[in-house]
């Protein structure tokens, strides 16, 4: 049973450097991974790979492979193409992500499919995901196969839940959050699990790592869908409101509508079903959200789960991989203020 080691909000503010710091040495050898698995005799692979993969991402999942390697002090050097898997599992989502939405812009920048085409993404993710799984299988551990294959499964099939939730009023928070965990948080239990199995640690270990990730997961994505109603496209990379204009059912959605009556209730029916999609709609669903508390509510989860995750790291001692993971929690939950 871990014990709470730090209550979130305790720091003024929080920051991701410290865990940026701590894996440098071996992200450049991940980077030196990935630089050479991407590429191919096929010119436009390595073309569109490297601009979603070069596109200013903090690259978050791999980091925390290589943080729980830190945490556990693992001596070896496998957890280096391992997080190299991560990535390409992550890039390759993205890719097919961007294509299902329709995307235009994705970390400021156009995304892959409006310039080269949605076949070209569809292809160079499938290019990404068989590279990921010939580094696991090089990596030579059946469990190390079996926890990343599933993550990858698990994730498609959280991708085709939320397609099928699209526009539906009658989403419950308990679907939405199974979604979630599917969709984002099985890749952050699947990068800090992995670097247990790598290290030989008990199956204690290996799942209090699981938990981080997988709370984690759920309170970044849970304050991805609240910057949606709070933000813009310089911080978050993309427009604000596109998933309001998408008719996705997140969180913030779902406690307004639930909380609704009368005009407002229509308005969400009316949002949902795609019939009201101007600047000045999403202006009103923003002011809907705040005043039903929807937002505050949402972020109060996140921060509940976020809390989950520093939970999860008390049986690990204290020391610098241990306060940078627990600074990644309240960076990450920290976005939206």
């Amino acid at each position: 049973m871990s014990a709470t080691i730090h209550r979130i909000g305790a720091r003024s503010e929080p920051s991701l450097e410290p865990m940026i710091a701590l894996v440098a040495a071996d992200m450049n050898l991940v980077n030196s991974v990935i630089l050479d698995r991407m590429q191919s005799d096929v010119p436009l692979i390595p073309e569109l790979a490297g601009h979603l993969i070069a596109g200013g991402g903090k690259r978050m999942r791999p980091m925390l492979t290589l943080a729980s390697a830190r945490l556990l002090d693992y001596p070896g050097k496998r957890h280096h193409r391992l997080a190299a898997v991560v990535e390409f599992i992550h890039t390759a989502t993205l890719l097919h992500d961007d294509v299902v939405d329709g995307s235009d812009l994705r970390r400021g920048k156009r995304t892959a499919n409006i310039i080269w085409g949605n076949p070209a993404s569809v292809l160079v993710g499938d290019f990404l995901f068989s590279r990921s799984f010939e580094l696991m299988v090089e990596d030579g551990s059946l469990k190390v196969l079996k926890i990343l294959s599933n993550a990858s499964a698990v994730i498609a099939e959280g991708e085709v839940n939320q397609l099928t939730s699209v526009r539906r009023l009658d989403l419950s928070e308990e679907r939405y959050l199974d979604i979630i965990g599917a969709k984002t948080a099985a890749l952050f239990a699947a990068a800090c699990r992995i670097a247990a199995v790598v290290a030989e640690r008990s199956e204690t270990e290996e799942m209090a790592l699981d938990a981080y990730g997988r709370n984690l997961g759920i309170a970044f994505q849970l304050v991805d869908d609240a910057i949606d109603y709070v933000s813009d496209a310089g911080t978050m990379g993309k427009d604000a409101g596109d998933d309001f204009r998408e008719g996705k059912m997140t969180l913030p959605v779902i406690l307004a509508y639930a909380r609704a009556e009368g005009e407002d209730r229509d308005f969400w029916r009316e949002a949902i079903a795609g019939r009201k999609i101007s600047d000045a709609d999403f202006a009103h669903a923003v002011e809907l959200v705040r005043r039903t508390r929807a937002l505050d509510d949402t972020l109060a989860r996140a921060r509940h789960f976020g809390q989950r995750a520093i939970d999860a790291l008390g049986i690990f001692p204290a020391g610098d991989a241990r306060d940078a993971m627990v600074q990644a929690v309240e960076f990450a939950v920290a976005r939206a203020y």
